[in-house]
Parts: C-alpha cells; structure tokens; sequence
C-alpha cells in the first residue's frame, strides 16, 4: 500500500483544479501575446504622435516668447 490516501471525492477536486490552473495559464499567455502583439505596437505609435504633437506645441510657444522678448517695452508700465 502506498502512503496516498485512495482516489475519491477529493481527487475529482484535485483534478479539477488542475485543469483551471491550466486554463487560467492558457488565457494568461493569450492575453500576454495580444498585449505583445496588438497593444503595444499602439502604444507606441500613439506615443510617438503625441511626442511630435508636444513638440510643435513647445515650439511655437518657444516662438511667441522669443517675439515677445524681442519687442520693445514701454518704460511707462
């Protein structure tokens, strides 16, 4: 005899959770490849516009107060 308690209600237990583990493994590595495959690639891309979009912004407020600097100022204010 082995020291394994026999096979009964807990070892369709056992078995069960099992299988969901290996369910919850299957999804994870589903969700993991669409992260991988889909979500960052759009990540990145996004990011990249919005980069260039802050840059132009920055660069046309950089241009106003280098005009503003370049006027004249009343002394009288």
């Amino acid at each position: 005899m082995g020291t394994y308690p026999p096979p009964g209600p807990g070892a369709r237990v056992g078995h069960r959770i099992d299988e969901a583990i290996e369910l919850i493994e299957m999804e994870l590595r589903h969700a993991i490849a669409y992260v991988n495959d889909a979500v960052i690639p759009q990540v990145r891309t996004e990011s990249i516009t919005a980069m260039r979009t802050v840059a132009d912004t920055l660069r046309n407020l950089a241009d106003r107060f280098e005009e503003r600097g370049n006027t004249p100022k009343d002394p009288r204010t």
